[in-house]
């Protein structure tokens, strides 16, 4: 790193796997982004998330903390509120708007104030949901606060009853009209939407085909419409500022190509996205000329308490 010779290059602790439903995909992340600080001249500290975090972190002493976690725990405000408390400067957003970000249905409530096209969609415990069709068939039912297509249940039209939502499920979950068409995703980086990808897959965009090599194609920029690529950009960053995020967001839409601008919504913000090299994020910044190593980075110079 320029200007970094005269003393000792800074300490960054990755904190990556972690207790969460979305582990294997958070040591992948953290194994990359590791590496390619290696590369752009940090000393860093890999460390397992897991109940002895804080000693760990006593024992390391970083300078940063690089938040490479996804999903409970370390997207939701808890790894925050600890870093806030000990008083290391880390990456990403802070802890309240990474637990309004993990909150499906209070992003949307921020989101439709500020003039974000969202579905229809409400909170029902699961008794309720297995009873009776709780909305008109097509719905999706999901967790209102896990991430990355974890436990996500579709109910066609001609459906003949509602689903049956396994005993691990939680008690509590969204149900959220079902929006056909198209998979679009958008990278915030500090005040700048990067661009926008098309994920395209064989049936539903779920786990296996986020995170495993050819699980998807990307297509970027998407072949959309100008206005759907300017309004995709323009939600993104509103999205960005009204959950309060810091560093970097993605914000992923649904567009039904046959309604036009009205055919688009967002789904949700991820405050932590992936940072795997199949990752939409690393491959947004490539597209824009940003490598790997000079995005890990931007992220570690962007690092800091109160956020």
């Amino acid at each position: 790193m320029a200007g970094m010779s005269s003393r000792a290059a800074p300490k960054v602790a990755v904190l990556k796997g972690g207790p969460s439903a979305e582990r294997e995909v958070s040591l992948s992340s953290g194994r990359e982004c590791a590496a390619a600080l290696r590369e752009a001249g940090y000393d860093v500290f890999e460390i397992d998330a897991g109940a002895d975090l804080s000693a760990r972190l006593a024992e390391v002493r970083p300078d940063v903390v690089f938040n490479a976690l996804h999903g409970r725990w370390g997207e939701d405000g808890c790894v925050q509120g600890m870093l806030e408390w000990l008083r290391i400067p880390y990456t990403h957003s802070g802890v309240l708007a990474s637990a309004l970000a993990m909150d499906k249905a209070r992003s949307k409530v921020a989101y439709a104030a500020a003039g974000i096209p969202v579905a229809e969609s409400g909170i029902y415990c699961k008794a309720e949901i297995m009873a009776r069709h709780v909305m008109a068939p097509p719905y999706v039912v999901k967790p209102n606060n896990e991430g990355s297509s974890v436990g996500i249940y579709i109910v066609p039209e001609g459906s003949n009853g509602p689903p049956v939502i396994a005993d691990d499920m939680p008690r509590n979950l969204m149900v959220e009209a079902y929006v056909p068409g198209r998979e679009l995703t958008v990278t915030v980086m500090g005040d700048r939407a990067l661009c926008v990808t098309e994920i395209l897959t064989d049936g539903w965009y779920d786990y296996h085909a986020k995170y495993a090599p050819g699980g998807s194609r990307h297509e970027l920029p998407a072949d959309v419409p100008g206005e759907i690529t300017e309004a995709c950009l323009a939600h993104s960053l509103t999205a960005h500022r009204v959950l309060g995020c810091r560093g970097v967001s993605r914000t992923d839409f649904r567009w039904n190509d046959a309604k036009g601008l009205a055919g688009l919504i967002a789904l949700e913000t991820n405050t932590q996205p992936g940072m795997t090299p199949t990752s939409l994020v690393p491959e947004q910044a490539a597209y824009l000329g940003i490598s790997f190593p000079e995005l890990c980075d931007w992220i570690v110079k962007d690092a800091s308490c109160d956020r």
